[in-house]
């Protein structure tokens, strides 16, 4: 039978089974999945002195008689976070296997790190099908049943594991939050250890060896971002120290509502745009990119259409693609191909009315560098009747003008903001398209 919450004492100590209790019923109508033994089960440890519910923190204190508890009010606080989440299963983010990513330790008790984690269990289990939970081990990160939205696609012998957008925003708040959490502790730790004799000094000591302080220990929310970093040279700032832990301190420039995790940059001229969130980080990614080769997914959508006075905004942010008023070569590729030639895309029948025919590449041969010999090649593949077809061949030149007419309609002041009068200190030779041939798509743009 479970624990009951205590009536009158909303906001004061609760047991680890109640809160369980509490959690399970206050998310039981959320779109995101979630279990029933968030505080208790693995990966969750109270002795760290924290658990992870959802995007928050949640402090974990002994009480008397050698029994963890938690704050219910914090314990509702992020149920009501995490209900107010709104998941589309069509949005996915894919998040491994990456080929270039570091093979870590096996540590249980290690920080959430939830893309190692996720990647770890799914390697060890072999197929998303067969992973049926083991006894008395609870597959989940932060309250969260990752399982249930992990998806598995085969290309011939390649698999991808895929999460929906919202859900990788909450696991990387709740990774940030956990962060600072930490930090804020080892701060606090060593102040108290220089202030008080070894006799008083306070500490909680969690297995694995880390060692916290107070659960009650304050972190610093992160911040908008306004600008701070604008027109500096990303190969001189990445090289500065603790410039990691800077970029944590902002909210994500783009989404504004995660925290940040990463320095984005335009490749091409080498300006930073502004600190991101992993998720955004990943949202330019193509499914497909070689090195002039681009196949143009759904998820253009949101940069293109849904989102795009955001997005614009953001790739302008860089001094080079705004003096020219244009977008680094595989974006202004696949703008051409989603939006200038839309109205070349051919439809075929379907169950509710026409579905547009295939699916989108364009490709391109020469260089940006090199405008006049740069041509851009828009292309359908998978045509349900079995063609494959040429929709248009369009020079770099021409595309770029078509996409400033377009932006000027579309996002009337970031237009305003570009044009070819501040050419000084810009490359004179642009760095061409980084590829990506191996699937891991950190560094593409």
């Amino acid at each position: 039978m479970s624990e009951r919450v205590t009536p009158g004492h909303s906001g004061g100590l609760i047991t680890l089974g109640t809160a369980d209790a509490l959690w399970a019923g206050l998310t039981n109508g959320s779109a995101v999945p979630t279990v029933s033994a968030a505080c208790t089960c693995f990966p969750a440890d109270v002795r760290a002195g924290y658990v992870l519910l959802g995007g928050r923190v949640v402090a974990t204190v002994k009480a008397g008689g050698g029994q963890w508890g938690v704050p219910e009010m914090e314990v509702r606080r992020a149920a009501a976070e995490l209900n107010v989440v709104k998941m589309d299963h069509g949005d996915l983010v894919r998040i491994g296997p990456f080929g270039g990513a570091p093979k870590q330790k096996q540590n249980d008790t290690a920080p959430l790190r939830w893309r190692q984690r996720i990647a770890r269990e799914l390697q060890e289990l072999g197929d998303v099908e067969r992973a049926a939970p083991s006894e008395g081990r609870l597959h989940h990160l932060a309250g969260i049943d990752w399982r249930v939205l992990v998806e598995e696609t085969r290309d011939r012998t390649v698999r991808a594991w895929w999460l929906p957008r919202a859900v990788v925003r909450l696991l990387d708040a709740a990774e940030h939050a956990e962060t600072r959490w930490l930090q804020a502790a080892r701060t606090r730790q060593n102040s108290t250890a220089a202030a008080e004799p070894p006799s008083q000094r306070r500490q909680i000591r969690a297995a694995g060896g880390r060692q916290t302080t107070s659960p009650h220990s304050p972190t610093t929310a992160p911040r908008p971002y306004n600008g701070e970093l604008k027109e500096l040279l990303y190969s001189a700032l990445s090289r500065k120290h603790g410039i990691s832990r800077k970029v944590a301190e902002w909210m994500c420039a783009v989404c504004r509502t995660t925290p940040a995790t990463v320095l984005d940059h335009c490749h091409e001229h080498g300006y930073v745009r502004a600190p991101v969130c992993q998720s955004c980080n990943t949202q330019e990614r193509p499914d497909h990119l070689y090195s002039n080769d681009i196949r143009v997914a759904s998820h253009y959508t949101r940069l293109f259409d849904t989102h795009n006075v955001d997005w614009l905004r953001h790739w302008h942010r860089c001094p080079g693609c705004r003096t020219r008023t244009t977008l680094p070569l595989p974006h202004l590729a696949a703008w051409t191909a989603y939006i200038a030639c839309r109205s070349l895309r051919p439809t075929h029948r379907a169950p509710r009315g026409r579905k547009p025919c295939g699916v989108l590449r364009v490709s391109w041969t020469g260089s940006q560098n090199a405008p006049r010999s740069c041509l851009l090649t828009v292309t359908v593949d998978f045509c349900p009747s079995g063609e494959h077809r040429v929709l248009a061949q369009i020079p770099y030149r021409e595309a770029a003008e078509r996409f400033g007419t377009w932006l000027a309609e579309t996002a009337p002041a970031v237009a305003a903001a570009a044009g070819p009068d501040r050419l000084d200190g810009l490359p004179t030779q642009p760095r061409p398209v980084i590829p990506d041939t191996n699937s891991d798509g950190q560094a593409l743009f």
